[in-house]
């Protein structure tokens, strides 16, 4: 079932009134792209009690398909969706990823935003903490202590995935989002597209723009042609369909 954001809030809100916890991916082509082509990786995503859709192409190869498709749903949007959610009935919030500080400023800038949120705590892992077995044991410690309703964890895709996954037992009731960079993204760090060009489907445009370095080898050498791949998939998916009788 295809959801909208307001869909996935209203979800979200179910569950902490039934006493039932879950994680969201948010799907983008780089997602997408790997989770294709690693089985292990696709076990994660579809490990997710909600899984939607975070890029333009992947929205647009659901339509071309002749799948019902709301909208785009970013975990960058989410962060503040389902944090006026939790201000609202009373939860309480975990930030987990970014750089030393902006866990903590993105925290402190939500709760001035949305009065009523309870920020349970922050926390900023230091770089290779999932490749040892103490720094994965620490930051498990760390968010289930603090017993939030809503954790962020914005460490990319497939890390943060595998950190929910190790955090899940210990804290079933509460919900996870996996939201990549909207972390520095509440603190202010850097800002998104503009909406025209986010409806458009640019935003990775403007993303590149503000990180070449960083991103330029992930978006053009690898979900740049899986984007077109995807969408002619699409394509002959419906093309075969209609013609079947």
């Amino acid at each position: 079932m295809a959801l909208s954001e307001a869909d996935v809030a209203d979800h979200v809100t179910r569950g902490w009134q039934d006493g039932t916890g879950g994680s969201i991916v948010t799907a983008n082509v780089d997602i997408v792209r790997a989770a294709t082509r690693d089985p292990r990786l696709a076990e994660l995503v579809a490990g997710a009690e909600l899984v939607v859709a975070d890029g333009m192409p992947v929205v647009w190869a659901a339509r071309i398909a002749g799948l019902r498709m709301p909208d785009r749903v970013t975990g960058a949007s989410l962060v503040f969706t389902l944090t006026e959610r939790a201000a609202r009935e009373g939860r309480s919030v975990f930030l987990l990823g970014g750089e030393p500080g902006v866990a903590q400023m993105a925290g402190e800038v939500l709760a001035a935003r949305y009065p009523g949120l309870r920020v349970a705590g922050s926390y900023a892992p230091p770089f290779g903490f999932d490749q040892d077995p103490g720094g994965m044991e620490k930051t498990v410690v760390t968010v289930r202590t603090a017993a939030p309703d809503l954790v962020l964890v914005g460490l990319g895709f497939p890390k943060q995935e595998r950190v929910i996954a190790a955090l899940r037992p210990g804290l079933p009731h509460a919900w996870y989002l996996g939201c990549g960079a909207g972390i520095p993204m509440a603190a202010g760090h850097f800002r998104r597209a503009p909406r025209a060009l986010q409806h458009v489907g640019g935003e990775w445009l403007f993303r590149l723009a503000l990180e070449p370095r960083r991103l330029v080898r992930r978006y053009l050498r690898d979900d740049l042609p899986f984007a077109f791949g995807l969408l002619a998939g699409a394509a002959w998916r419906r093309l075969t369909t209609d013609r079947r009788p």
